[in-house]
């Protein structure tokens, strides 16, 4: 028994050290590509690697967890989530997991979250998901899920946790920042589906308001949809309302944005550090909304997908933004298969505005800042939830004195801007200087 394990202990060592040779020869064939400013050498690093690994493998005193794939495996995961929250290595059963996630449908809790300062924070709750009946709100900390603390646990494992089939239980804890409060809910798992376009209106004034509460597949059709609605009713200014927008899809967002921008306009930029991972986005399109006044609002739970909107908006004068700084998630991650079934989500970009504003932990800062605590956010889209005029039912909170302070300010700064308008004699083309662009 002993022989078989040592033979099976040599066959890792040596596919260790064909490994580490691999990636010298590698290191060469790149440091001819790209040689940073200090040329490093991979070769002590790689014998300090495999002389730790045979001191654990000799001394650590659980045997059980010292074989070889196991120890490897670790360090593969140390390695990659020591670089961001969003880079990590998988192994081939998580690996598997991810790709049926992507193409199967799962019961979950209505949140966005990430990794802040190494801790699990929720970006933004889904408005009418169990999270947000739950008060979950964007900022909490998750410091337990069912009891176990949530230190150390990388974004998939948390994910992994709070999802479960439709109809089963999860009880979390959060610490909310701003009051200290700790909370332990229990929440019903449920299938999350949330419209991306909603609350189409005209408000005042001719100023027509919608809400996009993600970017997905179907968001520019609808986006589209309701804003001819608005305009059929007479619409002479927009506002588009991004708060606790968590982001979604990419080419969601450049679709989106182009509606609102000339042809040929910058939407987004991605770079890496390689010539191929370099792109730019542009404005296509036949219908391109352009011959009225635009607000955009956006708060800390505002991500993503909203932060590419915002800032073109911005950077391209068309619009005023409104409300409170962006979360600030602008990477791009690769999912880099290998051949043993495994992969790394490694990333390997980030996003840029227009001017070439840094969007990842940058987020972006209004033209016009108007602080609203999220706890009044959540009031205000309960209110907008129950029928006009219609009291609090039994236990219910009384909300008839919330007042969304940022959408006010919105219309305001509107009603200036067709006033300003009309009195210059200016029908279309109005661009606006924003605090942001100069």
């Amino acid at each position: 028994m002993r022989s078989r394990l040592t033979r099976r202990g040599l066959g890792w060592l040596v596919l260790v050290l064909v490994l580490g040779m691999n990636l010298m020869v590698g290191f060469r064939l790149y440091s001819k590509e790209a040689t940073p400013p200090e040329r490093e050498s991979p070769y002590d690093t790689m014998a300090l690697f495999t002389k730790v690994l045979e001191q654990v493998r000799e001394n650590y005193v659980d045997a059980e967890k010292t074989d070889y794939k196991d120890l490897i495996y670790g360090a593969l995961r140390g390695m990659l989530s020591s670089l961001d929250p969003h880079s990590q290595f998988m192994d081939p059963e998580v690996f598997k997991e991810m790709k049926d996630d992507t193409a199967g449908q799962f019961g979950g809790l209505g949140i966005v979250i990430s990794l802040r300062d190494g801790v699990l924070t929720i970006v933004a709750p889904m408005e009418d998901t169990p999270g947000f009946r739950a008060g979950l709100m964007a900022g909490d900390k998750i410091i337990e899920i069912d009891g176990e603390s949530t230190e150390g646990l990388s974004l998939h494992q948390a994910v992994k946790r709070l999802r479960g089939k439709p109809g089963t239980k999860v009880t979390i804890k959060i610490l909310r920042p701003k009051t200290q409060e700790v909370r332990t809910v229990e929440i019903v798992r449920a299938e999350i589906k949330v419209p991306s376009v909603k609350d189409a209106d005209i408000l005042e004034d001719g100023i027509g308001y919608l809400r996009i509460t993600q970017f997905n597949e179907p968001t520019a059709r609808a986006l589209q949809k309701a804003v001819d609605g608005l305009l059929e009713k007479g619409m002479r200014a927009l506002i588009v309302d991004l708060r606790n927008n968590p982001g979604g899809l990419l080419s969601a967002a450049v679709d989106v944005s182009q509606k609102f921008l000339p042809r040929g306009s910058v939407i987004v930029s991605i770079k890496g550090r390689k010539a191929r991972q370099q792109q730019t986005f542009r404005a296509r399109g036949r219908r391109h909304y352009v011959d009225f006044p635009m607000a955009v609002l956006i708060n800390g739970g505002s991500a993503s997908a909203s932060e590419i909107f915002s800032g073109a908006m911005q950077d391209h004068r068309r619009a005023i933004i409104i409300g409170e700084k962006s979360f600030g998630k602008g990477s791009v991650q690769s999912v880099l298969p290998e051949e043993d079934g495994s992969a790394i989500r490694l990333t390997t970009a980030y996003y840029y505005t227009p001017d070439h504003r840094l969007i990842q932990d940058k987020g972006i800062i209004p033209d016009i800042v108007v602080p609203m605590s999220a706890e009044d956010w959540r009031k205000v889209l309960i209110k907008r939830s129950r029928p006009k005029n219609a009291p609090p039912e039994e236990g219910e909170e009384d909300l008839e004195e919330v007042a969304d302070v940022q959408l006010e300010r919105a219309v305001d700064v509107l009603k200036g801007v067709i006033i300003f308008e009309k009195h210059a004699g200016s029908v279309k083309g109005t661009t606006f200087k924003s605090a942001a662009g100069g």
